[in-house]
């Protein structure tokens, strides 16, 4: 029975994955965007110009491919290794430290397996490769950086998204609590998306500088290293270079991650598995 309830939550978290990826990725674009050319200081507005007048509108979903390739299982992992943890460690009622520690867990487990397609995600928002398709992307970064060019950043999206995952499930856990069971009872999309929206601000904001570093890192031909990306930013931007593209990733996590779970928590009680 755990094995089947695994396999459903993965195919509900993928699902979820899948909407939210589709719908959300020019907002990701931009972010690559604005933290690849920080100098610029280009706005959303201004970035969605350039797009449309060089490529065409269609030019705001390039990379989507690589993005579902690693959002589709990536979100599986996540979700389907959240449930198994909830379940066998607290009885699906997790505390605080719970959740966060859970959150935690399954996204660096999820961040780790998926960070190649990251790498080749990252790449194709941005306008300094010309890849044609994932494959030959993952060839081309195979042969000319080897391992290190596919798992660029690892650290960074790690000190990224661990944190994300498991602040934002304590506090998409702890606003859950508090919704009253009248509207939990007869508006319970409304409520999940609420509680999704606030907590994808709350951990986007404290996440924001690795973000930023993790984007140089897997842009830079040289692979210079986490430490030098670093000096590099601060010495071309200060403090406040780790706060570029803060606006448009906000934007897309928080209702991604909103969506996302909206669909999941629904798709889960439609099954009849809560």
């Amino acid at each position: 029975k755990q094995w089947y309830q695994r396999r459903v939550h993965g195919l509900a978290g993928s699902l979820s994955g899948t909407c939210s990826t589709l719908i959300f990725q020019p907002q990701d674009l931009m972010k690559t965007r604005i933290q690849q050319q920080a100098e610029l200081r280009l706005s959303m507005t201004g970035v969605v110009r350039n797009v449309v007048a060089q490529e065409n509108l269609f030019g705001l979903w390039r990379g989507v491919i690589p993005s579902l390739v690693r959002t589709v299982p990536g979100v599986g992992l996540y979700f389907s290794s959240m449930h198994f943890m909830k379940a066998n460690l607290c009885e699906g009622r997790p505390s605080h430290l719970q959740s966060v520690l859970i959150g935690s867990s399954a996204r660096a487990f999820a961040g780790a397996v998926m960070i190649p397609f990251t790498v080749i995600k990252t790449r194709f928002e941005s306008n300094s490769y010309n890849y044609k398709s994932t494959y030959q992307a993952f060839k081309n970064i195979m042969k000319i950086e080897g391992l290190r060019g596919l798992t660029s950043g690892l650290g960074p999206t790690l000190f990224r998204d661990v944190p994300f995952s498991g602040l934002y499930l304590m506090f998409y856990e702890h606003l859950k609590s508090l919704v009253a069971k009248d509207t939990k009872h007869y508006n319970p999309t409304a409520a999940h998306f609420m509680c999704g929206f606030a907590s994808g601000i709350l951990a986007s904001l404290i996440t924001q500088p690795a973000d930023v570093i993790k984007t140089n890192m897997q842009l830079d031909r040289e692979n210079r290293g986490m430490i030098k990306t670093v000096r590099r930013i601060y010495g071309q931007q200060g403090l406040g270079g780790f706060a570029i593209g803060l606006a448009p990733r906000m934007l897309r996590r928080t209702l991604m991650a909103a969506l996302a779970w909206t669909v999941y928590e629904n798709m889960i009680k439609t099954i009849g598995l809560k």
